[in-house]
């Protein structure tokens, strides 16, 4: 199964490593040894110290571009990430030391925090970046090369997700969780590319072709989401963020394209040409906006592109000849289906079960205490998180409820349409509206009528000269040798009579939209109120009330509702606090430097994170009587403004225009698939008639001059009788 096109002489993105300041871990890692340990202890971890300190200082160099070296530098990487670990673990110096990183997409951009989980993020960064250059600089036009990179790129994804399940606050953006999974996504689409390619070459079927071009696509419009998103949406070089775009087009285009030779092969031309159009709209779309992208893509791009518009144009042509199959709107094609192929890989070479780093320095006891210690922590975070989130549920349940606070926008700005179904009615009114529907349908009419009156023509034609024929054939019998009329038009009179029947279903199929115009249009009215929100109920204020009893009761409703909003704001802001203090706590220092027991150590830890428990218990507390007292106010406000009657008024109106789009929508579209189908119709029976009329004068002009024949026969023949 050969591809419209070919990704592989296309570019691959490689992730840069990020660079780094040096810093004196040496000097810092024997200080903390001697002062948290012994000295005897710091001067016996020498060796180790020392082995630090050149994987730092070797990482602080430029890498060589060189494959061999890339691999030489992937495992630099995965052995200091394994030793700064270890000393995160066993040591438990985590904050005391300063590091600093640039960011890797922007050279001028740099963070120093004192985090050696900062160190390990820029780390495993890196060790995904390298990944992703070894992948790219892989030879793709070889199976064992797409292998090869395909791997790679999934190795790369794997690192980027386990480095956003771990970004950084305060880092710079290539760290943060954003970032992060927009590089798992576009090393999945590249990995997902790789297999694209390997399935073309295999000679694949067409739909497992589509369904591998479609994924990538997919993974690639997901990166591109993130990398025109914030934090992301003004850092990248607008060279990336056209390559991601102008690939998630290409790919898209290449399943379309797939998928529609298998349309092709089974007659369906109608959603052909709908799937073909859209590919090319989205290829061109894109080219458009793409600024600064590689020559060899858009290249690539537009050659695709041009394949994709002769074969639209093809498919278009056999349609409007043979078919004339009705072309769906674009909002009634099913997504195209996908297979994924590339997945995020576990990360290798990263675990220090087994390393023996500074192993003399750290109890295997304390490494239990810690995870003991730290399930503790989570348990507490994950009550706290679920008493969050069911006060949040609660509160926003409720206040549906009670319609707020709709109810008080109502009062205060008048009735509104959801945003989306008043774009949508808006769009109706520019078009006519109601009224545009009914010169639709005398322009259907006009044109049924002009290709009525063709196929008539054309078939009087026919009759016209098969009588003149059997006219002659009935006077001279025998001699009259020349086909029969039947018999030569046949094919035309078969082409004919098909097309006669097709316009004897298009008319039963205009006739049923005519009725449904006829019988909703009392309801389509209705998308003829300008602007639309005059159509919808009101709900104003009661007359006045001597005491002004009614703005007291919507003011105090309001300042409630200030009050709700704003310990749900307080809400969120001490989930923050909690996870960002579990972030910082660090026990294994005083489990390895303290006299207390370890139960006691453990009360005492747990105990900081009661004040932000009780704030929590506190806010909920206040939230729950903020609602109780919010329905009693709603109740007294409903009952004063008469919202209950509004509400259904308001909702039946809703529901009536809801309708009339809908049914809108339903007749516009069978109108104009009604007129493209006279349309194309009408080119055919043009050509049909002109077919028959050419036919018409060549049989005449045999007729006349065969008749001339056989009266000079028939001259000589008398004249031999009479001798």
């Amino acid at each position: 199964m050969a591809s419209t096109s070919s990704s592989q002489a296309m570019p691959f993105l490689s992730v840069p490593e990020k660079k780094t300041s040096s810093v004196d871990l040496h000097k810092f890692l024997k200080d903390h040894i001697s002062a948290n340990f012994s000295s005897h202890d710091a001067a016996a971890s020498e060796r180790e110290l020392s082995l630090v300190r050149q994987m730092r200082s070797d990482l602080e160099k430029q890498p060589s571009p060189s494959p061999t070296s890339a691999e030489s530098r992937l495992d630099l990487l995965r052995r200091y990430f394994r030793a700064i670990s270890v000393v995160e673990r066993r040591l438990g110096c985590v904050s005391s030391i300063s590091f600093t990183w640039y960011d890797a997409f922007r050279s001028n951009k740099k963070a120093s925090l004192k985090a050696i989980g900062f160190e390990k993020a820029a780390v495993l960064f890196n060790i995904g970046a390298v990944h992703s250059q070894i992948g790219s600089a892989a030879e793709r036009d070889t199976v064992e090369g797409r292998k090869f990179a395909y791997a790679k790129f999934q190795k790369a994804a794997g690192v980027f997700e386990l480095l956003k399940e771990n970004a950084v606050v305060g880092a710079t953006v290539d760290l943060t969780a954003e970032c992060a999974g927009m590089l798992e996504r576009l090393m999945l689409a590249q990995a997902q590319e790789c297999m694209f390619d390997k399935v073309i070459a295999d000679a694949k079927g067409a739909i497992l072709c589509s369904k591998v071009a479609k994924q990538a696509a997919s993974f690639y419009s997901e990166a591109y989401s993130a990398l025109t998103a914030s934090p992301l949406d003004q850092h990248f070089d607008r060279a990336w963020v056209s390559y991601v775009q102008l690939k998630a087009a290409y790919f898209y285009a290449e399943a379309a394209a797939l998928y529609c030779t298998d349309l092709h092969e089974k007659e369906d031309i109608g959603e052909e040409i709908a799937r073909l159009k859209l590919a090319v709209s989205s290829l061109s779309d894109a080219k458009k906006s793409a600024k600064g992208a590689l020559s060899s893509l858009l290249e690539a791009v537009s050659k695709l592109e041009n394949k994709m518009n002769q074969k639209l144009e093809k498919a278009v042509k056999e349609n409007n000849q043979v078919y004339l199959m009705r072309v769906p709107p674009v909002s009634a094609l099913a997504e195209l289906p996908a297979a994924v192929l590339a997945q995020s890989a576990d990360v290798e070479g990263l675990d220090i079960s087994s390393e023996t780093l500074f192993a003399n320095l750290i109890p295997e006891s304390s490494k239990k205490s810690v995870s003991k210690y730290d399930d503790m922590v989570d348990d507490v975070i994950r009550i706290q998180l679920d008493k969050i989130k069911l006060a949040k549920e609660v509160s926003k349940v409720k206040l549906q409820e009670m319609g707020l606070p709709d109810s008080i926008s109502a009062v205060e700005n008048g009735s509104n349409l959801p945003a989306e179904l008043k774009a949508q009615v808006e769009a109706i009114q520019d078009r006519g509206g109601p009224d545009g529907l009914k010169v639709e349908l005398k322009q259907l009419k006009d044109l049924r009528r002009v290709n009525l009156e063709l196929m008539v023509q054309t078939e009087e034609m026919l009759q016209k000269e098969e009588k003149e024929d059997s006219e002659y054939r009935a006077q001279y019998k025998e001699k009259w040798e020349r086909p029969e009329s039947g018999v030569l038009a046949k094919n035309m009179r078969d082409r004919l009579s098909k097309y006669a029947e097709n316009l004897k279903e298009a008319g039963v199929s205009d006739l049923r939209v005519e009725n449904s115009m006829l019988e909703n249009f009392v309801t389509l009215t209705i998308l003829d109120n300008r602007p639309i929100e005059s159509a919808l109920p009101s709900l104003t204020r009661p007359v006045t009330y001597l005491d002004g009893s009614e703005d007291r009761t919507l003011g105090t409703l309001k300042q409630s509702l200030t009050q709700l909003e704003t310990h749900a704001a307080q809400l969120e802001s001490l989930e923050e606090n909690l996870k960002e203090l579990k972030t910082k706590d660090d026990i294994l220092p005083k489990l390895l430097g303290g006299t207390s027991s370890e139960d006691d150590l453990f009360k005492k830890e747990i105990e900081k994170y009661n004040p932000i428990c009780e704030e929590i218990s506190k806010h909920i507390q206040i939230i729950e009587q903020l609602l109780s007292q919010i329905q009693a106010q709603n109740i007294e406000f409903a009952n004063q403004f008469r919202f209950v009657e509004y509400k259904i008024s308001f909702e039946q109106s809703l529901e009536h225009i809801r309708t009339a789009v809908a049914k809108f929508r339903e007749i516009k579209e069978n109108f104009s698939e009604g007129i493209k189908f006279y349309v194309s119709l009408q080119e055919v029976l043009n050509n049909l008639k002109q077919q028959s009329s050419d036919f018409v004068m060549t049989r005449s002009i045999q007729c006349h001059e065969m008749v001339e024949i056989l009266k000079k026969k028939q001259g000589g023949w008398r004249i031999f009788g009479n001798r």
